[in-house]
């Protein structure tokens, strides 16, 4: 495998472990000449799957395009790179197994989106911005308001569930003994020692 960094073919493994469900193998390793790692996957070749676009024109499916996308959308959120490899290769799994050997871009975009809105909702409406081409604020507003009716629906239900809880602990008053101190237990002012004669 040659370095991403120096260009040399001359690496060695130093970790390979089975992610997605054994869908896929990641491999960390290590450059012979600069001595600098980087992460290789390896996964199963499939049969040819095709991409076609709104117009009509059809492409070969690439993954890369789709980690591309993911990439810009979710630059500067913590996202790791290990988080967008387990999209990309939720994704493309879907694709193979729901399709033959033709899939609509739209099914692929949308997938993206849902499976982001999940993930991180800025990386999300940056990804909706391109994907559903915004033209305007307007735009944005109505793609955040189902997002933002949805987290208040859920405070709601925390805050409700917080009374909820905040009732069950409510204790019964103990029984009063003489001066209303509790049962067993002097009143307070018979308590105090008298001063001095």
């Amino acid at each position: 495998m040659r370095c991403p960094f120096c260009r040399v073919d001359n690496d060695r493994v130093i970790d390979s472990r089975s992610i997605d469900d054994g869908a896929n193998i990641r491999r960390r390793r290590e450059c012979l000449s600069c001595r600098r790692r980087f992460t290789t996957y390896e996964r199963v070749e499939r049969q040819a799957l095709s991409v076609v676009k709104k117009g009509g024109v059809r492409e070969p499916f690439d993954r890369d395009k789709i980690r591309s996308g993911l990439n810009i959308a979710c630059g500067k959120r913590p996202i790791t790179e290990h988080d967008i490899e387990a999209l990309v290769s939720a994704i493309e799994s879907e694709c193979y197994d729901n399709y033959e050997s033709e899939v609509p871009s739209r099914a692929i975009g949308e997938r993206v989106m849902e499976l982001l809105r999940g993930v991180d909702q800025v990386a999300y409406v940056r990804f909706a911005s391109v994907y559903r081409e915004f033209k305007d604020a307007r735009d944005f507003v109505d793609e955040l308001e189902p997002i933002l009716a949805s987290d208040r629906a859920a405070a709601s239900d925390r805050a409700a569930a917080r009374m909820m809880a905040g009732g069950q602990g409510i204790v019964a008053p103990r029984a009063s003994g003489p001066g209303g101190a509790p049962a067993g237990e002097r009143p307070a002012e018979a308590a105090v020692e008298p001063r001095g004669r």
